[in-house]
């Protein structure tokens, strides 16, 4: 058992002392008046009469003290929550077990406050960014229908051309939108994934066809590492995993910022899992800047990031899509010295 408290043992050995000096003094009259006692008796006397005072103080003084913060129990929420609480929290009738209990329920409470915090300051700045990248497309339809207004629908020069603008700010508005929604749907679990088996090399294979159009414009080659498998045979929802790879890659070639650009896409057998890497040769991003690269619109570079385009959603779908196949994506950079992206995904043993 746990040792008792200090104060509760200081009182309980002032006290045992209290009765034993008393005892003391009235055996120590009878010895020298009487002269059927001896020193003995005396010593024994006092020894048996400390350590039942000791202990019968003790525990009356726990108990007087465990009733009262039991009282103070009940005003914690925590704590009249239910039978379970209760009977977790008063499973030892002394002060050791109120003792864990506060100090298990203190901890509990600062990692709370802690988390709040933490969460607290994420809205905010989630908030500001949500705001931020509304603003431009918002402020872009209305300067132009405005210019329009103002007699440029008349003007064949410009008519037109702040129509396609328009149409362009407002498709970029419907795609903050959507992929908002589908955060929202991921993470509330209502997106059911279709899983089935099928060829990942196959998948990897026409997600980089259908890219390759954007990949040359850009001066960038997209490699397929085909040497090691033949096929890869997983378990996973193709059109969801379809999608990861697409941002995945697609962000690779937005990036790029060399004359020769290069993207290297690998596999590597993890026993019950397949081990999946995108590598670029790009500028990399900054080590501060890796922990918070899956949170929703966060952009390493502000500036630049706008310009090439994308709602600032795409990563975070990536980690949610993965995270419910239940596997696990990571990201390791260097500045100047490209980034790779890696996640895992099931196999199966037969294809």
């Amino acid at each position: 058992m746990a040792a008792r408290y200090r104060e509760t043992t200081k009182v309980a050995l002032t006290t045992a002392a209290g009765v034993v000096g008393i005892l003391t003094v009235i055996l120590l009259l009878v010895y020298f008046f009487t002269d059927g006692l001896q020193l003995w008796h005396i010593l024994l006397s006092d020894l048996v009469v400390f350590i039942s005072s000791y202990f019968f103080y003790q525990s009356a003084v726990d108990k007087f003290i465990y009733k009262k913060i039991k009282l103070l129990f009940k005003t914690v929420p925590a704590f009249r929550s239910g039978k379970a609480n209760k009977a977790k929290f008063f499973k030892y009738d002394s002060l050791e077990g109120m003792n864990e209990a506060v100090l298990e329920w203190g901890k509990r409470q600062n990692l709370e406050i802690e988390e709040l915090k933490k969460m607290a300051s994420y809205r905010r700045e989630f908030l500001g960014n949500i705001s931020h990248e509304l603003k431009t497309p918002i402020f872009n339809i209305q300067g132009y229908i405005l210019t329009l207004l103002d007699g440029g629908l008349d003007d064949p020069n410009i008519n037109k051309d702040y129509l396609v603008r328009t149409e362009k700010s407002v498709n970029r508005l419907i795609a903050i939108v959507e992929d908002l929604e589908e955060i929202s749907k991921l993470e509330s679990g209502e997106v059911k994934l279709n899983l089935i088996n099928f060829d990942l090399l196959e998948l990897a294979k026409d997600v980089t066809d259908f890219l390759e159009m954007k990949a040359r414009k850009n001066n960038t080659c997209v490699t397929l590492d085909r040497q090691s498998f033949k096929s890869i045979a997983v378990y996973a929802d193709k059109k969801r995993i379809r999608q990861v790879l697409i941002n995945l890659i697609e962000n690779a070639i937005k990036y790029a910022d060399k004359e020769e650009n290069k993207i290297l896409i690998r596999f590597f057998d993890m026993d019950e899992n397949i081990l999946i890497e995108i590598k670029d040769n790009g500028p990399g991003i900054a080590e501060e800047s890796l922990p918070r690269i899956f949170e929703r619109f966060y952009r390493t570079d502000k500036g630049r990031s706008r310009d090439t385009g994308g709602t600032g959603l795409g990563l975070a779908i990536v980690k949610h899509i993965i995270e419910a196949h239940e596997q696990t994506i990571s990201v390791r950079s260097k500045l100047g010295q490209g980034t790779t992206f890696s996640f895992t995904l099931s196999k199966i043993r037969h294809f």
